[in-house]
């Protein structure tokens, strides 16, 4: 198992020094580079399935430090092709922003042109739809605190209503029943607002979920 793990090892480590021609790879080459780079990496997780079982067939004392290190050498193999795959992501992404701008660069626009359109970079798209869930909330929270208002004016006023209800009802001599009734009333009323209140709550909160 020996011979094989330290020859699996070699080639490990001689993608991690190809990983750096990447970088400085042209446009016309950098292409090979990536497909020998990811022929090397399945080349070594071929080698790592026949470790495997090499580990396996130690000696009881020796199995588990084998397993160890062929375990390393996969942790390391799968390290580098995250990083190959991360490089590509990046590539294509800047291509495909570069061919985007050529785009751009080449068409000719006209003043009546109303098919014309320009494609918006995703980052302004995104900033642009949380600018406008932002003013809507901000509405929303406007329009709830007007309600609240109106509703925290409308107790005071039954509260004064109340009172010279009940003042006049002392002048008039009315009985304790329809003072009773008049309060009552008005303990209906100070709930249905309370619940109003609570109403408009949760509708805001729900609102504001949806948006966001």
């Amino acid at each position: 198992m020996e011979p094989f793990y330290q020859q699996t090892h070699k080639q490990v480590h001689e993608i991690q020094s190809h990983m750096g021609r990447l970088e400085t790879a042209d446009k016309q080459s950098v292409h090979l580079v990536e497909n020998e780079i990811q022929a090397s990496i399945d080349q070594i997780f071929s080698h790592l399935e026949r470790l495997e079982i090499l580990s396996s067939k130690e000696p009881p004392n020796k199995r588990q430090n084998a397993k160890l290190r062929v375990d390393q050498l996969k942790y390391d193999v799968q390290h580098l092709q995250t990083a190959l795959r991360n490089f590509q992501h990046r590539r294509y992404t800047r291509e495909q922003q570069e061919r985007q701008r050529e785009e751009l660069l080449s068409r000719t626009f006209t003043t009546n042109d109303s098919a014309t359109t320009i494609p918006m970079d995703e980052s302004l798209q995104f900033n642009s739809s949380l600018q406008n869930i932002h003013h809507g909330m901000d509405d929303l929270i406007g329009g709830g605190h007007s309600i609240l208002e109106g509703l925290r004016s409308q107790r005071l006023t039954l509260k004064g209503t109340q009172k010279k209800i009940l003042d006049i009802a002392n002048m008039l001599g009315l009985s304790n029943t329809v003072m009773r009734l008049i309060e009552k009333r008005a303990f209906q009323d100070k709930y249905f607002m309370i619940g109003g209140m609570v109403v408009t709550c949760v509708v805001m909160f729900l609102v504001v979920q949806y948006l966001t």
